[in-house]
């Protein structure tokens, strides 16, 4: 699979997830075969880019290529204007927002709220196009609600304007979260353009990746929550993607060795006091994956903790005793 000029190595790709997807988790997932790790999504503005929030998103440093970096807005000139920007701070890659259906995004007319307007989308993707020399794709929901899911119109806009790539996830904007992801709308979009189409919403194994992407005719899966607490389960599906066959199983002790070098990298990119702080969820992701009884009694221990050495200790001695 083509973007641009850049070939993607394998099927699998993660999602952009706003408090997860960070540079030490997105070092993590393309180790296990992510063939593209997308930014948590960023709004580019100057009064913006001396906050923490923005110095950590945008911060690429020795990060391996392609990066793709996912910017957010809801003006054609605005979300231009971050483009260029992102590309100033080394995107290989622009992702547009058009999925995000969190209320203090939407009430901005920004991520999902966008697929109510499709002119605006048109203005959108082809100022965003012509603003940057790199390729640019975009991330969508299957419409705006039930009774308007206008996935397959966007995606032509879309192809039209010159996006390169769509994912899209198998909800509505109204849906959130909640229920099951449906792919009848991705196989319709599928159908409607030419540009690869990447499914998105509940892949949750290797055997579910391999049914979505043959029910839908997508050229990838994009894997989201799953993958927190169990980055893992990218190796496992592009191997099953490939083979056909299960991936031999991650070995504890390397599961152990990988998660340990994760929260070192936490603290180590944040600092002590916020990298304690964005340790806390990936510790409880870890913990519930690996042993979710186990982790009840832990998690009331460790989230007290302030001092990155003792929280990294603390959760040393539960993965020795596992």
């Amino acid at each position: 699979m083509l973007i641009g000029g850049y070939k993607l190595n394998s099927k699998v790709l993660l999602a952009p997830m706003a408090g997860t997807s960070d540079k030490p988790f997105r070092e993590l997932c393309k180790s296990q075969g992510a063939a593209l790790t997308t930014s948590e999504m960023v709004v580019i503005k100057e009064h913006l880019l001396k906050s923490n929030k923005s110095k950590y998103r945008l911060d690429f440093t020795g990060e391996e290529g392609p990066i793709s970096v996912q910017i957010a807005g809801s003006q054609p000139d605005e979300l231009a204007a971050s483009a260029k920007q992102a590309v100033q701070f080394g995107a290989d890659i622009i992702d547009i927002n058009m999925g995000c259906p969190a209320k203090k995004v939407c009430n901005k007319a920004a991520g999902s709220a966008l697929m109510q307007d499709e002119e605006l989308i048109k203005n959108i993707l082809n100022s965003v196009v012509n603003a940057v020399d790199i390729p640019v794709t975009l991330k969508m929901r299957t419409g705006w609600n039930a009774e308007n899911k206008n996935a397959p119109v966007v995606a032509k806009i879309a192809e039209d304007s010159g996006i390169q790539m769509i994912s899209i996830h198998g909800r509505t904007r109204e849906d959130k979260y909640n229920g099951n992801a449906e792919y009848d709308t991705i196989a319709d979009t599928v159908e409607k353009v030419k540009i690869p189409v990447i499914a998105n919403g509940d892949i949750n194994s290797a055997q579910k990746a391999a049914y979505v992407m043959d029910y839908t005719g997508a050229k990838g899966v994009m894997v989201g929550r799953a993958a927190q607490g169990n980055p893992w389960i990218i190796n496992e599906i592009n191997h099953f993607l490939r083979t056909g066959e299960e991936a031999p199983c991650t070995t504890l002790n390397d599961k152990k060795q990988m998660i340990l070098s994760h929260i070192k990298k936490i603290h180590k990119f944040y600092g002590d006091i916020m990298g304690v702080r964005l340790a806390r969820k990936h510790i409880f992701w870890y913990a519930m994956h690996l042993d979710s009884i186990k982790a009840l009694t832990f998690w009331k221990k460790v989230n007290k903790v302030n001092e990155s050495d003792i929280q990294y200790s603390l959760f040393k001695e539960f993965l020795i005793k596992l």
